[in-house]
Formats: C-alpha cells, structure tokens, sequence
C-alpha cells in the first residue's frame, strides 16, 4: 500500500494532481483543500496517501495533512459513503469545520455541501458525532486513530476478518499498545493463539 508520496508534480487540478515520483507520474484524487495548500507546478510536493484497491482498478487519494487523512479515513467507515463522496465533503468543510458542525449537530450546514442530502447529513452526525467532535482533546487522539486504522488495514491485508482484527487491536489497546507497531506485535500475539 502507498501510504506518502514526494515527488514534483506535473499538472495540478482541481479534483486531480499528477506527481512525478521517480520517472512514474502518479494521479492522486484530492480534494479542494488540499488542491489550495498546494504549490504550482513545477514544484516538490508532500502528500499522505490513501491507497484504494479494487477488483479493476488501483486509486490514490492525497491529502496536505495528516488531519484531513484521518477524517477521510472516518468519513469512508460510513456505509454509502465512498472515497468520492469522502472527497466532495472535504471539499466543502474543512476538518475542523466538520468537528464543529458534528458538534453542534448541525445537519443543515452538512446538507448545504453539494451533493450531500439531508439524509446524508444525517447519518454522518449519527456515526461520526461520538469519533470526531470540536476539542484539542481530540486532536491529541487524532494519532491514534490513524494508527490504529493503519494497523486494521495491516492486519485485513494478512488475511484477518474484520471482526477478528478488530477484537485482537482491542486487546492490544487495553494492554497499553500505542504505537503502530506495538499494536501490530500484540495484535498478531492474540490472533496466533
């Protein structure tokens, strides 16, 4: 799995980034966030990558920072929410924005992003309102979500469940694993048993 890329980007659009990484020209999905926080071509570029593996295809998705891959990573937990529609939102809120409004409820304000319904809105607050809420506190946390979804999507790629996978990450955690690493040993230590 891609997970950051650094290279010289060739084309820059809104929606799409074509960067040059060792003579291969990656297109990366991204969205109007990250498309304003990037340079002009010619010019080196950073990006945390989300990396999409389909029967038919191989999608990269990019972002400018750490923190709108994690909420990416959350918005795409919810059913009938892809990576595209994941995408138009971040579009349409900033990270922090999303935190506030999931705060606040506020479903109007989810609703009025384009191609975002009500019912939309309405599903994102009732499953992302008790992960992603407004707060430092939560942006201390941010970290360990990422790890530990980067360690599910370790442990799926060798073949777990989903349900197993998550069950041996819970155990690692309550043991006091932090890190992605730890949570890989202590999780692999419960699924061998």
């Amino acid at each position: 799995m891609i997970g950051f890329l650094e290279g010289e980007i060739l084309d820059k659009s809104p929606g799409l980034v074509l960067v040059k990484v060792g003579g291969v020209g990656y297109q990366v999905h991204i969205s109007l966030q990250t498309f304003y926080k990037l340079p002009d071509p010619p010019r080196t570029v950073a990006l945390r990558i989300h990396t999409r593996v389909q029967d038919d295809a191989l999608e990269l998705f990019g972002f400018a920072d750490q923190e709108e891959k994690e909420v990416f990573l959350q918005l795409i937990t919810i059913p009938r929410i892809g990576p595209r529609m994941a995408l138009n939102i971040l579009s349409g809120i900033s990270p922090e924005e999303l935190r506030e409004a999931l705060a606040a409820s506020d479903v109007k304000r989810l609703s009025s992003i384009p191609g975002v319904g009500r019912k939309s809105a309405e599903r994102i607050t009732l499953e992302l309102k008790d992960r992603l809420t407004a707060g430092p506190a939560t942006r201390r946390a941010a970290p360990q979500r990422g790890e530990r979804q980067d360690a599910l999507s370790a442990l799926l790629n060798l073949g777990y469940s989903k349900n197993l996978a998550e069950q041996a990450l819970d155990k690692a955690k309550a043991e006091g694993a932090n890190t992605l690493e730890d949570l890989l040993r202590q999780s692999l230590k419960h699924l061998a048993k």
